[in-house]
C-alpha cells in the first residue's frame, strides 16, 4: 500500500478567482451583429414586435385566430431572444454539449410551420372581425403582412459548417 506524502502543498482560493463565468467573459461579440445570421436575429426580433404590437393593440382576445397568432409571435419572439442572447454572448461555446446547429435548423424548421399556420389564421380573420378602413381592420391586415416576411432565416450552409 502506497504511504501518504510527509508534505501536502494545499492552496486556496477566494471565490472571484475560482472556476465560473466572470463579468470580462460576457463581453458581446459585435461580429455576431455583423454577421448575416445575427443581422437576420435582429430583423426577427423588430418584425416579431411589431406583429404581436399590432395584434396586441386590437382585441384580438375576443377572436381565437388572433389569440394563435398573439401566441405564435410571442413566444417566437421569446425564444428568438434567447438564442441572440445565446450567441452574442457566445454562450452556445460554453453549452458544447449541446448540437446548436441542429438546434437552430429545428427551431427555424419549426418557426416556419408555426408562422405560415399564424399568418393563414391572420389572414383568413381579418375580413371576418373587421370592418374595412377601420384601425383594427388595417392593423390586423398589416400583422398579417409582417407574419409572412417575419419567416426565419434558414441559412443552413452556416448552420453545417459550425
Amino acid at each position: 500500500m502506497a504511504e501518504f506524502p510527509s508534505k501536502v502543498s494545499t492552496r486556496t482560493s477566494s471565490p472571484a478567482q475560482g472556476a465560473g463565468v466572470s463579468v470580462s467573459a460576457l463581453r458581446p461579440d459585435l461580429g455576431f451583429v455583423r454577421s448575416s445570421l445575427g443581422a437576420l436575429m435582429l430583423l426577427q426580433l423588430v418584425l416579431g414586435l411589431l406583429v404581436w404590437a399590432l395584434i396586441a393593440d386590437t382585441p384580438y382576445h375576443l377572436y381565437p385566430a388572433y389569440g394563435w397568432v398573439m401566441f405564435v409571435a410571442v413566444f417566437l419572439w421569446l425564444v428568438t431572444i434567447i438564442l441572440f442572447i445565446l450567441y452574442l454572448f457566445q454562450l452556445h461555446m460554453k453549452l458544447y454539449m449541446v448540437p446548436w446547429p441542429l438546434v437552430l435548423m429545428i427551431f427555424n424548421i419549426s418557426a416556419t410551420v408555426l408562422y405560415i399556420t399564424a399568418f393563414i389564421a391572420c389572414s383568413a380573420a381579418v375580413d371576418l372581425t373587421s370592418l374595412r378602413g377601420t384601425r383594427p381592420y388595417n392593423q390586423r391586415a398589416a400583422a398579417s403582412v409582417l407574419v409572412t416576411s417575419r419567416r426565419p432565416q434558414l441559412d443552413c450552409r452556416r448552420c453545417l459548417l459550425q
